[in-house]
């Protein structure tokens, strides 16, 4: 970093902060492994298996809560009713849009042939299974294509970047999971101001015309926790999603502050969100039309996933990011992803700084016309881990007269170590 950079920051004012603890309902699933199996055992969903049937079971991309689990009790299901399972990487161009990567997002979820007791199989491969009314192709894994059935497994929670009757969930799955990056591609042809209207309509095709049996669902508390299971039949998907994508805005993590001057996300990854951090949940959205969330200034990035194998979608809503996670990126494996979606502005890089400290510096300096010895700052790990946050000293009264909100810990200096990064 150029030596007059460091200096205009180095007699920045740092915040001092406090832990608080975000009070939301305890609405988890307290033994999920009985609570999958009685959803799945239900007449309606046993019936659907008969012996001998080659079985094809959706692995996703997203860091979703128990998604090992979830798949070695489906497994194990469809191996009790004489099925014959498979398992295939259902993320449309995410791990680099290879086979290889997306094995690799799965065994870093734990999702593999051993634990599973079952086949992964991966391609990039797919058919085409027909054309939507519009004259779009509609594509999907070719091991998807060949088996007697699939089955439907993901969570229903709201997208970052569109509205519709079904965002992420089920219906998603079937029409970008399931196409790969071609069919993914050919679903965003027109970005995404429309996916909410694509979706439907994909997917009614994929329903048509592709061996889809049931569809099993989850719904997430605010805890990053299971808080519901459904296994869904074919039609029921198409009828309950829409119902279930509503108890999943109920909720989704949030702030229960509105707004700040600014925001210190200390990671960001593809197992985090499809955008990196939650547009939901900081107030900075892609596409048009969308609101919500958080009210603030300037947001500091500090830090990239391992996880997230170098894909830094989201730095495009941030304003500053350290050398870090600059040094982290993988532009291959990002921009697979942006040429699917037609999203560049998500892998836009803000100003680059050495460290954590010039980042969070660089962020409060521009919040012009503050007392910046007051600044209000929230810092949170990711978006989706939001039960214990931090703010600033200038926001106490603001805690304190929330009752959804609790103060934690007395005011402390932000903890830099040597090189100014936090520790």
């Amino acid at each position: 970093m150029l030596v007059q950079t460091a200096e205009i920051l180095k007699e920045m004012p740092m915040p001092r902060m406090a832990r608080v603890r975000q009070n939301f309902p305890h609405t988890a699933i307290t033994d999920l492994p009985a609570a999958i199996r009685a959803q799945l055992e239900q007449e309606k969903i046993v019936s659907l298996i008969k012996p001998g049937m080659r079985l094809c079971i959706t692995c996703g991309s997203r860091g979703v809560a128990n998604s090992a689990l979830i798949a070695k009790e489906l497994v194990a299901f469809v191996k009790r009713h004489g099925g014959e399972p498979f398992i295939i990487p259902a993320m449309g161009s995410h791990g680099g849009a290879t086979a290889q990567g997306q094995l690799a997002i799965l065994r870093n979820y734990g999702i593999t042939e051993e634990s599973c007791g079952c086949p992964i199989l991966a391609t990039m491969e797919t058919v085409k299974i027909g054309v939507t009314d519009e004259g779009h192709d509609v594509f999907i894994d070719k091991y998807a294509a060949g088996a007697d059935g699939i089955i439907l497994n993901n969570r229903i929670k709201p997208h970052t970047s569109f509205r519709g009757p079904y965002e992420s969930g089920l219906v998603k799955m079937s029409v970008i999971g399931l196409g790969k990056q071609k069919g993914a591609e050919a679903c965003h042809i027109n970005g995404y101001d429309y996916m909410g209207q694509l979706i439907p309509l994909f997917g009614k095709v994929v329903f048509a015309n592709a061996p889809i049996l049931f569809g099993f669902g989850t719904l997430e508390n605010e805890y990053e926790e299971t808080a519901k299971v459904v296994a869904l039949t074919k039609d029921e998907i198409l009828t309950e999603e829409p119902k279930l994508l509503q108890e999943a805005f109920a909720m989704m993590p949030r702030l229960l502050l509105p707004s700040c001057d600014v925001l210190i996300v200390d990671q960001i990854g593809k197992e985090v969100s499809g955008a990196g951090m939650d547009p939901n949940v900081i107030g900075r959205y892609f596409a048009k039309g969308l609101s919500g969330g958080l009210q603030v200034r300037q947001i500091a990035l500090l830090d990239l996933t391992d996880a997230s194998h170098g894909n830094f979608l989201g730095t495009g809503l941030a304003d500053f990011i350290t050398r870090r996670v600059y040094n982290k990126i993988d532009l291959d494996v990002t921009y697979a992803n942006c040429l699917t979606c037609l999203r560049a502005n998500s892998a836009y890089l803000p100003v680059i700084l050495d460290n954590d400290r010039q980042a969070i510096a660089g962020a409060i300096m521009f919040c012009y016309g503050i007392d910046r010895t007051k600044a209000r700052v929230i810092r949170i790990k990711n978006t989706l881990e939001l039960s214990e946050i931090e703010v600033s000293e200038s926001m106490l009264d603001e805690v304190r007269e929330n009752p959804e909100l609790t103060l934690l810990s007395n005011v402390r200096d932000l903890p830099f170590d040597a090189q100014g990064n936090l520790f």
